[in-house]
């Protein structure tokens, strides 16, 4: 496993247990497991340069929104972003191949941008039909706020691999990490400040 990763999944269990959420925690990785072989396989088919430690995330735990796992659907806060205290989850392998289209579908003229209230970094191409991205997270309100996804198709002023956050209403499209790896690190940094007790309840 990447340090990275392994310092991620430290530092968050970490912080569930420094906020009380222990019990959570621990029930979570008593049912939680990892993505399938064959699963695995089609993700990196559908999505040739997924970054190693997205996939090892998944190793650890298939997603978490809305997802069953042993008899039971669980709805873990598992990821954050550039919002204080506003946690996301991670989606599971099938949707993430599921949803390769979304950008595309859904957000064509904010990319080619048509809409001119609509803020978008100038790292993100404006060219809608080269878009190719991952969409790994939605936020704590089923994504109708905000959602994370990984860009392999930016303008010339960014990064292949930089993370995207959509916040919707107002609506926006800002690059907030060069990398997946630079993304976990920047939640390492800020110590989980998404995980807080009270949404822990």
């Amino acid at each position: 496993m990447d340090k990275i990763v392994d310092n991620y999944l430290n530092g968050l269990k970490k912080a569930y247990y420094d906020q009380e959420g222990q019990e959570i925690w621990d029930d979570f990785e008593n049912i939680k497991h990892g993505i399938s072989k064959e699963d695995e396989e089609q993700l990196k088919l559908t999505f040739p340069q997924i970054p190693e430690s997205l996939v090892q995330l998944l190793q650890f735990v298939d997603g978490t929104y809305w997802r069953a796992y042993q008899n039971e659907k669980i709805a873990f806060f598992f990821l954050g972003s550039d919002m204080q205290e506003y946690p996301y989850y991670l989606l599971d392998a099938k949707l993430m191949i599921e949803n390769k289209n979304q950008a595309r579908e859904y957000f064509a003229e904010f990319i080619d941008r048509k809409q001119d209230w609509v803020e978008v970094d100038k790292k993100i191409t404006t060219d809608s039909k080269t878009i190719s991205w991952i969409h790994f997270s939605d936020c704590m309100n089923n994504g109708g706020t905000s959602q994370l996804y990984i860009d392999f198709s930016p303008s010339p002023n960014g990064t292949v691999g930089q993370v995207v956050r959509y916040l919707h209403d107002p609506d926006e499209f800002l690059v907030i990490a060069e990398s997946f790896d630079a993304y976990l690190k920047m939640l390492i940094d800020d110590e989980f400040q998404f995980i807080v007790d009270y949404m822990l309840e």
